[in-house]
């Protein structure tokens, strides 16, 4: 396909496995009973994603706990109560805090690519959660013998070695979740609090070369969870200016969505780097009814008219499940909307000639 086209990365999980995850939970089945749950899920996704035709795919990230939380599961310096994501519905997610230090990685990105690698038949890639979001869990008051200062520079090291070892390992392309962006912007309107999310990203980033940062790329919409979202009110013109001043080869943009995505697109055209390409969402993984490959073929159609198409790709505005509990969202639908995007940007790439 001309125009590249790539899922985010989650897909809902089976009730199969959404009933071992209770399971193990209760204690009553150990971890390689999970684990080989988790495996079959893992092989099922491929499987289907690959059946749509999908040129590049992820492992769904069935073993995921979150998109967020996969670093630090099943550390011992974690407490409860740390910062609150409030979704527009009511619902919250919420992130534990550190009690001490050295910051470290429980679990790295490369484990889930390897296992998808060893069963896909095409590329693969993988996503990782942005430094960004890591550093909301250092609490407001410092730590008693680890200065924020020592914690930062711990995650710095640590998300390098996320996003390299993946890049090591043969990763088609490594993609930042940077979910918190946009949600920035609704806590902090100043922009302060998004600077800081900049330039902190832009300090890992700034560690690998322009032939590895063409294959990074940075994620960003307003949430998905539970058919919500935390920050669709906050208008993209104040994030994208300053988020596409990123060192990253990649930016994948929910558009979809958006309620006037001509305005997002005329913003994306005046401040892409010339060197980046940019995935627009061309499908919404909350709306329960499934594309036309012809909307889908619209929409590109929309951004080619402010975009070159040799820097376009298409995507879809998030995960499908991007929190392992998630199941407002069938498999049955998510793959639908997949096959969706592929067959409307090949009608799109037919039409624009490429």
């Amino acid at each position: 396909m001309t125009i590249p086209t790539e899922l985010i990365g989650s897909i809902p999980r089976p009730p199969e496995l959404q009933a071992a995850m209770a399971a193990h939970g209760a204690g009553e089945i150990d971890d390689a009973a999970f684990a080989e749950v988790q495996q079959q899920a893992v092989s099922d996704t491929i499987r289907r994603l690959e059946e749509t035709g999908s040129p590049v795919v992820t492992d769904g990230e069935q073993s995921k706990p979150s998109f967020v939380t996969y670093p630090i599961a099943g550390s011992s310096q974690l407490a409860p109560a740390g910062a609150v994501i409030p979704f527009a519905d009511g619902h919250q997610r919420q992130l534990p805090v550190l009690t001490g230090g050295p910051f470290r990685y429980q679990a790295h990105a490369v484990d889930y690519l390897r296992a998808a690698q060893a069963l896909a038949t095409v590329p693969v890639k993988q996503a990782v959660i942005a430094p960004s979001a890591m550093s909301l869990l250092y609490p407001s008051e410092p730590i008693d013998g680890y200065p924020r200062e020592a914690f930062l520079a711990d995650l710095i090291n640590e998300a390098e070695a996320d996003i390299r070892s993946c890049l090591d390992a043969g990763a088609q392309s490594v993609q930042l979740d940077f979910t918190e962006g946009r949600l920035s912007l609704k806590l902090d309107p100043s922009g302060g609090v998004l600077d800081q999310f900049i330039e902190l990203n832009n300090q890992v980033l700034e560690r690998f070369s322009a032939e590895e940062r063409a294959k990074i790329g940075v994620h960003t919409c307003p949430g998905g969870d539970q058919d919500s979202t935390h920050s669709l009110d906050v208008d993209y013109t104040g994030l994208l200016p300053k988020m596409l001043q990123l060192k990253a080869g990649n930016f994948y943009v929910q558009l979809a969505s958006e309620p006037d995505p001509e305005k997002v697109l005329a913003v994306i055209a005046e401040y892409l780097p010339t060197d980046a390409r940019v995935f627009v969402g061309v499908i919404d993984p909350i709306d329960p009814r499934v594309e036309t490959p012809e909307e889908v073929r619209d929409r590109v159609l929309a951004a080619a008219r402010h975009l070159p198409v040799d820097r376009l790709g298409t995507c879809d505005d998030c995960g499908f499940s991007p929190f392992a509990d998630d199941t407002s969202t069938s498999r049955e639908t998510a793959f639908a909307k997949i096959k969706a995007r592929l067959e409307g940007t090949r009608l799109a790439a037919e039409q624009l000639g490429v």
